[in-house]
């Protein structure tokens, strides 16, 4: 993950790649627990969100595990 902005296509991005997913794979309403994601790896990406200056945690995004609920939180859109 690199510190770039949050954009909709670097969380996705980020989410895919921190899952071993193919670029583009991922449904956006898919419930990402669903897929493999644990407590470790959305640690990871919301470490990687806060560095590039998202205002996030854990629970926030464990609330509703999917990519375009993260877009939505993340980016405001």
């Amino acid at each position: 993950m690199t510190d770039t902005p949050l954009t909709p296509e670097r969380i996705r991005a980020d989410v895919e790649r921190i899952l071993g997913e193919q670029p583009g794979t991922v449904p956006g309403g898919e419930n990402l627990l669903d897929l493999g994601m644990d407590s470790i790896r959305l640690m990871s990406l919301v470490e990687s969100w806060r560095t590039a200056g998202a205002q996030t945690d854990f629970i926030e995004l464990a609330e509703e595990p999917s990519i375009d609920a993260w877009t939505r939180l993340l980016t405001g859109g």
